[in-house]
């Protein structure tokens, strides 16, 4: 029996651990999955199981390295081509599923009209323009009705896309985000960074790319009314560390910073670690780090803003705090310190929910119905 065949495409490989994710579920399901992307530059990504990988965009910028002063300049002329010859490749596939487009406003062009043979379907992953900035919500909607279908993480992300940008609804599909569980069982996993040992409290963990929207100050002011913890802060700065280390400087306990990328084999020692995930940011639509807690069983304290509010009211595996007050999240914080049993409570809710809406084959059911409804059939790509 023909396979579906499927291409997965994120040129700029922004994705890498879903991407993967998804395409070895859609391969297990019995799907034909290639995965057309670029070499992720910035780590180890999961190996493909029963799925094939084509790094096929900015070969020559990628090979550059990262640190090459010349690298954008030489992906974006890298860009039209490649684009172009992707194009012509999915002429085989029977659907075509990106994840990212690396310039919209052009790429809504590269990538020509829809084939009614071959149904093209985008992943929202980013965040949508905040309410009332019509031009640019008319212009996510231009872009957005290139393709046939918008997978949305979310029933309030979905919400969105039909009130605001005005998405026809029928085109409009919620399908969860999966946990990130293949840092679960890696080959070669590292220790616990050495900055980091040592810990004889509780730990509370904020992890990611550290930006202001995301509350790392607020954490560090309520921080400061808890007792019996220690605090973790690690990820890549993307903001002036000067006015969070002030504060880290004012907490009566311990604050350890960590200001570098966190490359995959630590994530899992960094994880089992921690006693509790904060993350109180004060806008977001979804994050990685929530699918990596949600990987680990992390009882996690949350704000209480978008796709996290949604996630934590439905499966109760996150406690909620306004974004922006230091003293609901001290409470949040003091409380799960204090009560290690409520905390295993959290855990067993954030493994339930992976076991039903949230674990990658059910996701990769979901999301082959959806091909089936926009008519993929198998072998309707030419040749």
């Amino acid at each position: 029996m023909t396979a579906l065949r499927v291409s997965l495409v994120d040129p700029s490989a922004f994705t890498p651990p879903y991407d993967r994710s998804l395409a070895a579920a859609l391969a297990r399901a019995g799907a034909d999955v290639e995965l057309l992307t670029s070499e992720f530059l910035y780590g180890p990504v999961p190996a493909p199981v029963g799925y094939r990988v084509s790094k096929c965009f900015y070969r020559h910028s990628t090979n550059a390295g990262v640190d090459h002063r010349g690298r954008l300049l030489a992906k974006a002329a890298e860009h039209v081509p490649d684009m172009l010859a992707v194009r012509d490749r999915l002429e085989t596939a029977d659907v075509e599923h990106w994840q990212w487009t690396t310039l919209p406003r052009l790429d809504r062009r590269l990538i020509g009209k829809r084939d009614p043979n071959r149904p093209r379907v985008i992943t929202l992953h980013y965040p949508l323009p905040k309410p009332g900035e019509t031009r640019k919500l008319d212009a996510q909607r231009r872009y957005l009705d290139s393709f046939d279908a918008v997978v949305a993480h979310t029933e309030t992300a979905a919400g969105r896309l039909r009130d605001e940008v005005g998405l026809d609804p029928a085109k409009v599909e919620v399908i969860p985000h999966g946990p990130f569980d293949y840092l679960t069982n890696l080959a070669s996993p590292g220790s616990l960074p050495i900055e980091l040992t040592g810990a004889k409290e509780p730990v509370i963990l904020f992890f990611g790319l550290l930006r202001p929207y995301k509350g790392i100050d607020t954490l560090l002011e309520a921080f400061a009314s808890v007792e019996g913890a220690e605090l973790w802060i690690a990820g890549m700065p993307r903001m002036s560390l000067e006015p969070l280390q002030k504060l880290a400087d004012r907490a009566p306990g311990r604050v350890r910073i960590l200001p570098r990328f966190i490359p995959d084999p630590e994530i899992p020692a960094l994880m089992r670690k921690a006693d509790v995930l904060a993350l109180p940011y004060r806008e977001i639509e979804q994050s990685g780090v929530l699918y990596t807690g949600l990987a680990f069983g992390k009882p996690m304290v949350l704000g209480d803003v978008g796709g996290f509010a949604e996630f934590a009211r439905t499966y109760e595996a996150a406690r909620l705090v306004p974004p922006g007050d230091a003293e609901a999240l001290a409470e949040a914080l003091n409380d799960l310190v204090a009560h290690p049993e409520k905390r295993a409570e959290m855990a067993a809710a954030a493994r339930s929910a992976v076991e039903k809406a949230f674990g990658w084959d059910a996701i990769a059911a979901k999301t082959l119905a959806l091909y089936e409804r926009l008519g993929a059939r198998p072998g309707s790509g030419s040749r």
